[in-house]
């Protein structure tokens, strides 16, 4: 018979008593937001700035530090290849934050993934590529590494104090703040990182190049580093199109571009086209996706076949022409239509002291020099030491030598050992420290030649001793020790330059895009949402009404034609410049493109504003809501070479109050906050060449007063208009009158 099953109950949960209270339950307590901003996000941004992202002056960030002093500790700088996997379980004694994202450092220093300039780990095995998005990199049990020999001069006497060392995160063991590099690693690689609120981007200069340019700077504060170091160097080679003022704004302000051209050939016999370097910031993916797109939307004609012939070799991409094209002509095209040319913006944020500060080239080594001669008075104090202990040592066993059938007669007739080294002390006047050395020495040591060559010894310590304590009261040694470290670095690692230098670079003739981009009326619309749509009028006259997202509206129509260039300002304060033909022609009855993915444009960046123009004739002017006015003209826009994106379109040192572009001057309405209005013909602005100029003050306002809205004067209807003009500005305007105001009650200012 079976047995009954009881279902089994869980023990009901202690209950709270009627009378418990738990404190603060249930309560909402406030905090002002900068309370929890810093409480809660600075410390975080901080642990981002400087534990993380932004490089040292070392060359390096902690995740790059720490990796390559585990496999120094390992052995890897001499001995063989390890694989990774055991490299990446060792190295997370002291970077806990994953196998993958060791390993992808490990991979990105790699000589095989031809990231750096100077590599610094020895790879064997698929290490991908760094121009290829899809050449991935082999699990880490796949491949092996070791430290390159130039590794050599990141630890040189790292264990003679030369930097500090700290606990690791456990407090198991220690590792160095900083490397105590041989020369500038800073300057010798590229190094991208974002941080909260900042970012660094540093280009890579070639070493022997950047060697000679930090000596030449230490014997000459002066130096023209245009002269040594005549521009950038990267690892993938491209051609560098040299800009004078662009560099020279770089070495001395950290901020700026380089631009990068593809290295190409045209094999006649088979009529095609091979692209054997690229620029850094683009892959070879991107490059034959937007050619294809190219071809695809018909402005590129030329091209009847593409294809990757990437090998063991190194990067080929290979363009079949059809008959009859001119390959320069296609190539100048590609050039400005593809990233086959590309700028590499330069932000050199490095942290000094556990300070971010962008620095140009010049204070960069300057800084550099500073840490190294610490580094070397540091090594030259631990030498000097040890010296001094080994000479006290030396003077001790001296004052033995001179009778040791002295010091023999106190040892066998001392009882007790523990009394040895005291009566040694008190026979001889040393101190303890000495006369446990001299307790220590092995009987068949106590001979003539022993005694002899500890003599000597003696002299050798004292010349030592004399030359280190020189090097340190003068700062010029220390300097020339750098200098010849500089030197047998650059003789021992440096190579030829990879990239390069165009100094007379061909521009891209204009007629090349007005050759293949058709020309035609059309009618442009952007909306206040950020949507473009370009309508042909054949198209304009059979479509009904626009169709809009809902809540959106058109913020600008004009008639315009194909060819003409369109600049759409942002929220950023940048632009970004293309033609009416880069837009696909469309219909009324859908919502065209958004400009912000259209152009690329940068997370949380929208556009603002839309200029057409033909001839980049006319101007732009910014309006501030403290009164100012920028009035810039509009060819401040036209680049020799087209660049796709400009910085700094308009000053951010203000609120944007209102944009306009004016072909021509004009009379405009300015209307405040406080209901007053002026009249200004914008020649009363004076002209700004610089784009974020902070403008000149046009109206006076009052605390708290604003510019509400800018209009031509023509489409005002004002009954005086001469109330409210002035000869000299700024001026403070007149307040609106009635009959003025009536007759603006329809119009929307």
């Amino acid at each position: 018979m079976a047995k009954k099953q009881t279902k089994k109950s869980a023990p009901a949960r202690p209950q709270l008593g009627d009378n418990v209270e738990i404190p603060g339950a249930g309560v909402v307590v406030r905090s002002p937001i900068t309370e929890t901003l810093e409480q809660n996000y600075m410390p975080y941004a901080m642990s981002v700035i400087v534990s993380r992202a932004l490089p040292e002056i070392d060359g390096f960030k902690p995740a790059h530090r720490k990796l390559l002093y585990t496999m120094y500790e390992m052995g890897l700088l001499k001995g063989v290849r390890t694989k990774s996997a055991n490299i990446v379980g060792s190295t997370m004694h002291l970077n806990p934050h994953g196998d993958a994202a060791i390993y992808d450092t490990m991979v990105r220093m790699g000589r095989g993934n031809e990231s750096l300039l100077v590599p610094f780990v020895d790879s064997k095995g698929n290490f991908g590529k760094a121009y290829s998005r899809d050449m991935a990199c082999a699990a880490s049990r796949y491949t092996e590494a070791k430290l390159e020999p130039v590794c050599e001069e990141l630890f040189r006497d790292i264990d003679k104090d030369t930097v500090e060392f700290v606990p690791n995160y456990d407090g198991t063991t220690t590792e160095p703040i900083l490397l105590p590099v041989t020369f500038p690693t800073i300057l010798a690689n590229n190094t991208l990182g974002i941080a909260v609120g900042m970012a660094s981007n540093i280009c890579s200069f070639n070493l022997s190049e950047l060697c000679d340019t930090t000596i030449a700077l230490m014997k000459d504060e002066s130096h023209d580093l245009l002269t040594t170091l005549p521009a950038p160097d990267f690892v993938g080679g491209g051609e560098i199109l040299y800009n004078e003022d662009e560099l020279r704004k770089i070495y001395e302000t950290g901020r700026g571009s380089v631009r990068v051209r593809a290295i190409w050939n045209y094999e006649k016999d088979g009529n095609m086209i091979e692209i054997t370097r690229i620029p850094p910031t683009t892959t070879v993916e991107a490059v034959m996706d937007k050619i294809a797109e190219l071809v695809k939307g018909g402005k590129v004609k030329e091209i009847s076949d593409m294809r990757d012939e990437t090998d063991l070799n190194g990067l080929k991409l290979t363009i079949d022409l059809k008959r009859g094209q001119d390959p320069d002509k296609l190539m100048q095209k590609l050039f400005r239509l593809t990233p086959l040319e590309d700028s590499f913006a330069c932000n050199f944020n490095v942290l000094v002291s556990g300070q971010p500060r962008v620095m140009g080239v010049r204070e960069i080594l300057t800084e550099w020099v500073a840490f190294r001669a610490e580094c070397v008075r540091r090594r030259t104090w631990f030498d000097l030491k040890g010296k001094e202990k080994r000479m006290h040592l030396l003077k001790g066993l001296e004052a033995i030598l001179l009778d040791i059938d002295k010091a023999i007669s106190i040892v066998r007739e001392t009882e007790e050992e523990e009394e040895v080294v005291p009566n040694l002390m008190i026979g001889f006047g040393i101190d303890q420290v000495q006369a446990e050395y001299v307790a220590e020495i092995k009987l068949r040591h106590l001979n003539r030649e022993y005694i002899l060559k500890r003599t000597k010894e003696i002299e050798e310590l004292a010349a030592e001793i004399e030359r280190l304590g020189d090097i340190l009261k003068s700062p010029a040694k220390i300097r020339r020790i750098i200098m010849d470290e500089l030197s047998a670095v650059s003789k021992k690692y440096g190579q030829p330059r990879r990239c390069p230098i165009l100094y007379d670079a061909p521009e891209a003739e204009e007629a090349v895009e007005e050759d293949t981009m058709p020309d035609y009326p059309v009618t442009v619309f952007f909306t206040r949402e950020g949507y473009f749509k370009k309508i042909t009028p054949q198209s304009l006259r059979m479509s009904g009404e626009q169709k809009l997202k809902e809540g959106d509206e058109i913020s600008w129509q004009c008639e315009t034609h194909n060819t003409a260039w369109l600049l759409f300002f942002t929220n950023r304060h940048q632009v970004y410049k293309c033609r009416a033909g880069d837009f696909a022609d469309t219909k009324a009855s859908v919502l065209g493109d958004f400009v912000a993915v259209k152009l690329g444009m940068e997370e949380g960046e929208t556009p603002i504003f839309l200029a057409v123009t033909d001839d980049y004739k006319g101007h732009m002017l910014f309006f501030f809501a403290n009164g100012k006015c920028a009035r810039v003209p509009l060819s401040s826009y036209a680049t020799k070479q087209n660049r796709k994106k400009l910085l700094n379109a308009y000053s951010d040192k203000a609120p944007l109050a209102a944009m306009l572009q004016l072909p021509e001057s004009e009379e405009l309405a300015v209307r405040t906050s406080a209901g007053r209005l002026l009249l200004v013909h914008s020649t009363q602005i004076s002209e700004k060449t610089t784009r974020d100029s902070a403008g000149v003050s046009v109206i006076t306002l009052k605390k708290n007063q604003t510019i509400e809205s800018v209009k031509p004067a023509s489409s005002m209807e004002l009954a005086n208009p001469h109330r409210y003009r002035v000869r000299t500005l700024p001026a403070a305007g007149a307040l609106l009158r009635e009959e003025d105001l009536a007759e603006q009650l329809q119009l929307t200012f």
